[in-house]
């Protein structure tokens, strides 16, 4: 700190008003002549200034000083002066405070202020916000068809599955029924049942249970004509004629062609319920409909079977075989192991057997309302997007 001497003030005057010491704040800093520490304020400031006092005007002021010092300090003798350095020290703790609880009362001003956010932000929305806005209601409406209809639509490949099945489900229930049918089981029911007409050629029941085998086993193996062809009675004479066996062979093709056929819309059921496994009730829906097809189907041929059987047997002959090559006389050895209660009686365990499955199925494939909640609960596509429909047009 420099002095004004020309102002006229005196040499010793101190013209610093903060207050803090001159005392240097490293020991290096003091001046060399002086071999103790002092606290005079103003041998700093002459130092720094320069001043060039006498040696005895500094030990005639000295004694003067030190008296005014001791009249105006209250420091008590074993009092020691606190370095500068501990003073700055002390006013960078004070700046750390200062810094410490401005840090803080930033905090909790962003705190207030996300509060006041967050609040601002869970406020409810004006009544006149473009949120609110509703649609129109002639556009409310077409959504809501548009929704419907695409909740109701079903996939194409599905409902043609579905279609084939009902298509199907009739012939292969005929084509099992015929084979449960042309068994040598039912020759034995046939042949002991009460009322059956007996042979007036002289065929006992055991001659036509073992000659009617030999026939039911020729329609079901791989043989050829040969299998029939080289049958004898006991009196040397061949058991079927030449025709007799050529018209066999013609229902053994068409026997097994069903067969092949049956298997083949076995393995499409199959694969149907395969398929449709993903939405549950879709194959019951589609057996459903084809037991409903079914029944129509075999009470039509029940009513044309009573209306007139023989135009009905005739009829059914001469879909599969050519005229001529299936009528033989009585007392040829077809006629006489099937006669023609045989065929009648056929017909009738073959409708009732048809019937039985097809009324099976309608039993436990009808679309009762407690089988569509349980269609609804594991979430089939049609329930859930109607669900969907109805939940968004009632949000509108």
């Amino acid at each position: 700190m420099l002095t004004d001497k020309s102002s006229g003030s005196e040499p010793g005057a101190d013209f610093d008003e903060s207050g803090d010491s001159d005392e240097p704040a490293f020991g290096w800093m003091k001046p060399a002549s002086s071999g103790r520490r002092t606290s005079d304020p103003t041998a700093g400031q002459h130092a720094a200034t320069g001043d060039a006092a006498t040696p005895d005007a500094a030990a005639a002021g000295a004694p003067e000083h030190d008296a005014a010092r001791a009249a105006s300090e209250t420091t008590p003798a074993d009092t020691v002066a606190v370095p500068a350095q501990s003073r700055a020290e002390a006013r960078r703790s004070r700046d750390r405070d200062a810094s410490a609880q401005e840090r803080t009362g930033d905090r909790e001003a962003r705190a207030e202020g996300a509060a006041e956010g967050a609040a601002a932000v869970h406020r409810e929305p004006s009544p006149t916000s473009a949120i609110n806005v509703r649609p129109p209601e002639d556009e409310v409406q077409r959504r809501r068809k548009e929704r419907d209809a695409a909740a109701r639509s079903r996939p194409v490949g599905r409902r043609i599955v579905q279609v084939l099945m009902a298509i199907f489900l009739p012939f292969l229930l005929l084509i099992a029924a015929v084979r449960v049918v042309a068994t040598p089981l039912f020759l034995w029911i046939e042949y002991y049942r009460p009322g059956f007409p007996g042979d007036g050629y002289g065929f006992t029941t055991d001659d036509r249970l073992t000659y009617g085998s030999y026939a039911v086993d020729y329609l079901a193996n791989l043989a050829g004509p040969r299998y029939l062809g080289d049958l004898v009675l006991p009196s040397g004479d061949h058991l079927f004629t030449a025709g007799e066996v050529s018209h066999m062979a013609d229902v053994k093709t068409v026997v097994l062609s069903s067969y092949g056929a049956g298997i083949v819309l076995l393995l499409f059921f199959i694969f149907a319920a395969i398929g449709l496994r993903k939405t549950r009730g879709a194959f019951g829906r589609g057996l459903f409909a084809g037991s409903f097809v079914t029944i129509a189907i075999i009470v039509a041929l029940a009513v044309l079977a009573a209306l007139g059987w023989e135009q009905f047997f005739t009829d059914f002959h001469r879909i599969f075989f050519a005229n001529g090559t299936w009528t033989f006389r009585l007392e040829d050895s077809l006629i006489r192991l099937f006669p023609g209660q045989f065929w009648v009686d056929s017909a009738l365990v073959v409708g009732v057997l048809v019937l039985l499955a097809a009324s099976l199925m309608v039993i436990f494939c009808w679309p009762t309302p407690k089988r569509r909640a349980a269609r609804e609960s594991v979430g089939e596509p049609d329930a859930a997007e109607a669900a969907r429909a109805d939940a968004e047009a009632q949000a509108e």
